[in-house]
């Protein structure tokens, strides 16, 4: 068999992974924006304590927050229970779990890439806008957020690589389940446990590689070209 052929189950883990890194960064880029305005922006009590409890998942074991996640949405969870009974929706052991998990691990990186472009922004721009007139959405909207959007990319891309390097929080809250939960590093780490999982296991952390710096240069590739559109 050749080293780049990829079996059903390792073809089935790396588009398993592709599409919850995609979806995680899809549903929690909206959100990150906001909180990164919050904190950019915004003053008021308590705002060290939310930056805090934004990035613990950077200083926490995954297996914490997966832990957290499985009491607060698994089926008898606080969250979980609600979820289930009106929507009839299960989070835990399923690939939509894993995108909850990955959108966890990933937001403090996306926050702080989206919140430190926002910074960079001049204010006084923002300020002699709403002095013509213009509100507060309209400022957001025409001055903010494209002048951040070199930031947003990175933050975007950053976190689409930390949701397929997730291991932890996922095992924990899904578990490992071929063809369901399974995504690329739980798939490579079961192939470590068995007999002659050597070479899947490689080439799994190859493709890893592979995947993880596209998603990186195209960032920077990205933010570049719009960085430069902005100064045209």
């Amino acid at each position: 068999m050749d080293f780049f052929t990829l079996t059903t189950a390792e073809l089935e883990a790396i588009k398993l992974s592709l599409r919850v890194s995609t979806w995680a960064v899809a549903l929690s880029l909206p959100c990150g924006i906001a909180v990164a305005w919050l904190l950019s922006r915004a003053r008021f009590p308590g705002r060290r304590i939310l930056d805090g409890f934004i990035h613990l998942p950077l200083v926490l074991p995954p297996v914490v927050i997966g832990y957290i996640l499985l009491i607060a949405f698994g089926r008898n969870g606080i969250f979980g229970a609600f979820l289930f009974q009106y929507f009839g929706v299960t989070l835990a052991f399923k690939w939509t779990g894993a995108v909850l998990a990955a959108a966890v691990m990933s937001f403090p990186l996306m926050v702080r890439a989206i919140r430190l472009s926002m910074d960079s922004v001049d204010q006084g721009v923002e300020a002699a806008a709403r002095t013509l007139g213009a509100g507060p959405l309209r400022v957001f909207f025409t001055i903010t957020l494209p002048l951040t959007m070199p930031g947003i990319i990175s933050g975007a891309m950053m976190a689409f690589a930390r949701c397929l390097g997730e291991f932890g929080a996922t095992i924990m809250f899904v578990s490992n389940i071929p063809g369901q939960t399974q995504t690329l590093p739980l798939a490579l780490y079961t192939l470590t446990q068995v007999p002659d999982g050597e070479q899947g296991a490689m080439r799994l952390c190859v493709f890893a590689i592979i995947i993880a710096m596209s998603a990186l240069v195209c960032s920077e590739l990205l933010a570049k070209r719009y960085s430069n559109l902005l100064k045209g």
